[in-house]
């Protein structure tokens, strides 16, 4: 039996993309969204993987759709969620290229610790302080029962409430999930190797 199952959010506008397919685009020979479910498994491979967005040939995963499509990121996440059963929920974007397994193990490990002191979970926290709601790992029945409750559509009010641990994005570069071309580049830059 599964103990994690991951919610990847792989269907927003990407308006800062000029509306490109960002979970497609590709970095070191595969796409965004291949990589963050390749760590994934990477971090465990029993895990469940659910994407909220178009499905695709790759990578192989359970894919589901928002109602209506592109509503936003907490429709994404109820949508999501109605696929797992495992006891931890990892709520990640698709746009994460330096995502790898020891930042999952730190989140877990994170999550788990805190749920002695009343915590639902563990968030990353970038250098200036902001918790990043699409790179965490949640108790699934505390998520299950806050989105009930919510009629809400920012993250942030969702999960806040939630008092997650803070882990520090120590180790990661700057750009850590690609929300412009601009940073595509330079990530693809960092990652990307001849042949």
């Amino acid at each position: 039996m599964e103990n994690l199952h991951a919610v990847v959010l792989a269907g927003g506008a990407a308006t800062r993309m000029g509306g490109a397919d960002k979970p497609g685009l590709t970095v070191a020979g595969r796409t965004l969204l291949e990589h963050v479910v390749a760590t994934v498994r990477a971090h465990d491979p029993n895990a469940g993987v659910t994407v909220v967005g178009p499905e695709r040939e790759s990578p192989r995963a359970r894919y589901v759709r928002e109602d209506p499509p592109g509503d936003g990121p907490v429709p994404a996440l109820r949508a999501g969620l109605s696929q797992v059963s495992a006891a931890w929920v990892a709520l990640l974007a698709a746009d994460l290229p330096h995502l790898n397994p020891g930042h999952l193990a730190a989140l877990a490990g994170a999550a788990g610790e805190g749920a002695d002191a009343g915590s639902a979970g563990a968030v990353f926290v970038d250098a200036g302080g902001r918790e990043q709601w699409l790179t965490g790992i949640w108790h699934t029945e505390a998520l299950r029962a806050a989105l009930a409750d919510y009629t809400g559509r920012s993250l942030y009010r969702l999960l806040g409430p939630l008092k997650p641990v803070h882990v520090p994005l120590a180790d990661a570069p700057a750009d850590f999930d690609v929300d412009t071309p601009e940073v595509l580049e330079r990530v693809r830059r960092a990652l990307d190797r001849p042949g």
